[in-house]
């Protein structure tokens, strides 16, 4: 059947999209699929594809009888192009897929061949150190053999005889064969000098072997590790001695091991200078399983190092402070000092008066209150030209500390008396002081220009403290002076300069100062200051010292009038600039060579300090631990920070602190120091809930707004009268009030009735006093207390009533108690809290 016949096949149609089959050789090669849009040949199953569809065409449309129901001949031809494009992809991952493992098998090779090399190398390496080290060998016992028969050669020197004949003679007597004595010599010469030869080869290698070569350096030999220089030289002294024939053991070098109170093993073994390992076999011998890195105490370091031949030498952390030696003066070097005086007296006997009098100052009216409370240092120059020190301390009762340091440093103490006011507490103290300090005392009766003044009296009450005056047939002396009028000031002078010529001061300025101090501040400006008063050589500008746990470098010395000095001598006070924190009134200053020497003092000090305060407060026992438990639960504590403006001042604060209270409160300065009130000051009172209390300080202006955000309060005060008397006001505001009971009356009970809704209920009549619906009742049976509790109810007639009076019917019911009886009596009374003070 074909197109020209004019006749349609069965069961296809012409037309845009029909199917036509053409015939070759009666066979159905292909069939043409013609579409509206294009015509696309499509080779029929079995048949093979034409040339059109090879590789690179456009892909054929399979057979549409093969073809799914439903699916287009562009959805056909876009799964085509899917599965042409995933067989290429596969294609691309067996090729990637082939040339990794080809990269991994030349990896692989690369791998095995380097290690080849390697270990071919580290074989030669081997080869070339054993024949080194046969090299090595066979030189050694060349040596050797040379040395024998350098030993050996004298005494055949010494054998053979220079006669040719008796040579002959005595090789012949010797072992040799008869005539072959003359050819033997040539030939022995001639074995010495190939060993000759050989020797000198061998040194030279020897010598050559711990030098480095550019072929060592480049191949890294010997493992990459080569022997010092000092090894080397070692090894050609050995070597040396040994060809020298000196087999002698080293002598032992004996060393001084100094050992602190506790020392680490290896520290230890380097100061002995022997192994580690040693040290510990040592200790384990000893039955100590330590390692390299344990402390072991004094006591077992002496042992070992006795153990290894060495000497101990003990030290301590005390020793820092050998430094400071005390030197003693020789006689021709003392010179004559002023003497320092210091004013002791009661508060407001006109001690710093009479010294303004003297030194033609004012400084009482710089004083708060009129009162001194600094400790003063002046220096005055009489009219006869003698130079004086006067040291002017408080009289007040809390500045006990201040008058004992004034004491401790003075050479004579001027007790100030009021006429009209005679002995009083401080005055007791200050001669109490004295008496301890063994200086010598002077009595200045002050205020004789009063007209109720009487120094007799003063005289009189100073006989029962062991004070008797040169008036009263005694050793004392005693000067009557007003300090308003000048009365009597130049006859003090007058003593105070007999009893100077009497004590012959003396001191040596030719040397290392050493002083003390008498008050600290931290100034704003300056920083902290330090007066100081020079007991002993020359304080210059520039000194490095150290004072207590603070240490520092002389940048400026201020004398009393405030003029700046070069220098201050014996006797003379200064106000010190260049410490690095203020130190404590009354530590003794001490001039060291070296900023070294002086950080590691002060390093020490202050650490010893530490860890007695850490001891001081530390409960060891179960005991002191429930006792301490106890008393916090039982004491309530008014903590507090303190600030001031000088040292002394701080000091004398916390001691009248510490006096404050009793069993049941106590005051706790949680922190007390010198200078202006800080933020971190304000913080540490924050957290502990405790108020700031400034002497003579203020706070700056961080502070103060600090201050106003959390909540602190900052007290500042001038006069310590009103900081003591607020404190103790303060402190007593936490102790409990004292209840006590006043009894208000009495009733008995006549009859008992029983109410509903309300239970027993007594029918009494008021025998004493008044009945109160608040008040306490006892309920008392035959004279002894059955019930004490509150009443529920009190009534006359039906009506509810507050008070009862004496005489009065009315009705009781007790709270929560129902057991009263007729004839029982009723105590009525009522409890009140009563505020307590501390003495």
């Amino acid at each position: 059947m074909s197109d020209s016949d004019g006749k349609k096949p069965l069961g296809i149609r012409g037309g845009p999209g029909s199917v036509k089959q053409s015939f070759s050789h009666g066979r159905t090669k292909s069939v043409v699929v013609e579409t509206k849009r294009k015509r696309v040949v499509v080779p029929k199953p079995g048949v093979p594809k034409p040339a059109s569809a090879a590789p690179g065409n456009k892909p054929m449309k399979s057979d549409p009888a093969r073809r799914p129901a439903g699916i287009s001949d562009t959805e056909m031809e876009r799964r085509m192009k899917a599965l042409s494009l995933a067989k290429a992809k596969e294609a691309e991952d067996a090729a990637r897929r082939a040339a990794e493992e080809k990269a991994r098998e030349e990896e692989r090779g690369r791998r095995r061949k380097e290690a080849d090399e390697k270990a071919r190398e580290e074989a030669e390496r081997e080869a070339a150190l054993k024949a080194k080290e046969e090299e090595e060998a066979r030189a050694k016992r060349e040596a050797e053999a040379e040395r024998t028969r350098a030993a050996a050669k004298p005494q055949k020197k010494a054998e053979i005889p220079d006669d040719p004949a008796a040579a002959q003679a005595a090789i012949q007597k010797q072992g040799e064969r008869p005539g072959r004595g003359a050819a033997a010599a040539p030939r022995a010469r001639e074995r010495e000098e190939p060993n000759r030869n050989t020797r000198g080869k061998g040194d030279a290698d020897s010598r050559r072997s711990g030098k480095l070569t550019v072929n060592q350096a480049l191949t890294g030999g010997e493992g990459g590790r080569q022997r010092s220089m000092a090894a080397m030289k070692r090894k050609q002294d050995r070597m040396r001695q040994k060809a020298m024939g000196s087999n002698e053991p080293r002598e032992k070098v004996v060393r001084d091991v100094q050992v602190p109170e506790t020392i680490i093993v290896s520290e230890l073994a380097n100061r002995m200078a022997e192994r580690v390992s040693d040290v510990v076999k040592s200790l384990m011998k000893m039955g100590m399983m330590v390692t390299q890195n344990q402390p072991i105490d004094a006591d077992t370091a002496e042992l070992i190092i006795e153990e290894f031949g060495h000497k101990i030498v003990r030290v301590s952390d005390s020793d820092v402070e050998d430094v400071i030696t005390k030197i003693v003066d020789d006689e021709k070097d003392l010179l004559p000092r002023p003497p320092v005086i210091t004013i002791m007296g009661h508060v407001d006997h006109g001690k710093t008066s009479l010294l303004d009098s003297i030194r033609n100052a004012s400084v009482t009216s710089g004083e708060a209150g009129g009162i001194t409370q600094h400790i003063g240092a002046y220096q005055v120059v009489t009219d006869g030209g003698a130079v004086l020190s006067f040291l002017d301390t408080p009289g007040h009762a809390a500045f006990t500390s201040m008058r004992s340091r004034g004491a401790q440093v003075t050479d004579i103490v001027v007790l100030v008396v009021a006429a009209d006011d005679s002995v009083m507490p401080q005055t007791i103290e200050a001669i109490n002081h004295a008496k301890a300090a063994g200086v010598p005392m002077i009595v200045a009766i002050n205020k004789c220009d009063k007209p109720d003044a009487d120094p007799n009296k003063v005289r009189t009450e100073l006989l029962q403290h062991e004070v008797v005056v040169e008036a009263m047939s005694g050793d004392v002396q005693d000067v009557e002076v007003s300090a308003k009028t000048g009365k009597g000031l130049d006859q003090l002078l007058e003593a105070i300069a007999l009893q100077a010529e009497i004590l012959e001061l003396k001191a040596n300025p030719n040397r290392v100062a050493e002083g003390a101090v008498i008050e600290a501040q931290l100034d704003v400006g300056r920083g902290p200051v330090a007066t100081v008063l020079v007991q002993n050589g020359t304080l210059k500008r520039g000194d490095i010292f150290v004072v207590g746990e603070q240490w520092g470098k002389v940048r400026a010395l201020v004398n009393d009038k405030g003029d700046r000095v070069e220098e201050a001598g014996p006797s003379v006070p200064v106000e010190v600039l260049g410490l690095n924190g203020t130190p404590e009134a009354g530590d003794v200053l001490n001039v060291v060579e070296t900023e070294a020497q002086a950080r590691e003092i002060s390093e020490y000090r202050e650490q010893a300090a530490k860890d007695k305060r850490a001891a001081v407060g530390a409960a060891t026992t179960l005991d002191q631990l429930l006792a301490k438990a106890k008393a916090d639960q039982t004491v309530a504590e008014l903590p507090i920070l303190v600030k001031a403006d000088v040292q002394g001042s701080a000091e004398a604060i916390v001691q009248a602190m510490e006096k404050i209270g009793n069993d049941e409160v106590r005051v706790r300065v949680l922190h007390y120091g010198v200078g202006a009130i800080t933020e971190s000051d304000i913080s540490l009172a924050e957290a502990s809930g405790a108020p700031v209390i400034g002497f003579n300080v203020r706070a700056n202006a961080q502070a103060r707004s600090t201050a106003n955000q959390k909540g602190v309060e900052i007290r500042y005060y001038s006069i310590i009268y009103d900081l003591v008397d607020d404190v103790k006001a303060a402190a007593s505001g936490l102790l409990s009030a004292e209840v006590r009971e006043n009894f208000i009356g009495y009733a008995q009970i006549k009859e008992v009735f029983k109410v509903s809704n309300v239970g027993r209920v007594a029918g009494c009549i008021i025998t004493e006093g008044v009945a109160r619906r608040e008040a306490g009742v006892r309920l008392l049976r035959d004279d002894v207390v059955i019930h004490e509790g509150t009443l529920k109810t009190l009534k006359r007639f039906k009506d509810e009533v507050k008070e009862v009076q004496s005489g009065q019917e009315c009705g009781m019911a007790f709270e929560a108690y129902d057991d009263i009886r007729p004839n029982d009596v009723i105590e009525i009374f009522e409890r009140e809290e009563v505020e307590r003070n501390l003495d």
